[in-house]
């Protein structure tokens, strides 16, 4: 087991508060976001936040974070192993992961599409 050092651990701390005040802001912007990666994720075999954030309008991108660990927690996506760097320009090029929709993620997606398509 990899132990931590002080700093990643308050890092780590700083991450979550930051990620759970967003969430908090505003239930309905990241619920939006996650549906753009769901449709993103069912059109695209696999996808990082740099490929989303070119979609997103500019107040979407500060739910990406958020929406994305949540669909992970949920097994609604997985990490394909890959990294990419980032192409935003705060981050300074960090590495992002790289994205896939799971079988869930897949079966959520078809449900919406179809839910869509009979709406309309």
């Amino acid at each position: 087991m990899t132990r931590l050092s002080v700093a990643e651990r308050l890092a780590a701390t700083d991450k979550n508060a930051l990620l759970a005040d967003i969430v908090q802001q505003s239930q309905w912007s990241l619920f939006l976001v996650e549906q753009a990666v769901l449709i993103f994720g069912s059109e695209n075999k696999e996808f990082s936040c740099n490929d989303l954030r070119d979609v997103l309008p500019d107040m979407g991108h500060g739910y990406l974070g958020a929406a994305i660990n949540g669909l992970r927690n949920a097994g609604v996506i997985e990490h394909t192993g890959a990294m990419v760097p980032s192409t935003s320009g705060p981050t300074h090029g960090h590495r992002l992961s790289v994205w896939k929709l799971t079988a869930k993620g897949h079966a959520i997606a078809a449900q919406r599409a179809a839910r869509t398509e009979k709406a309309a």
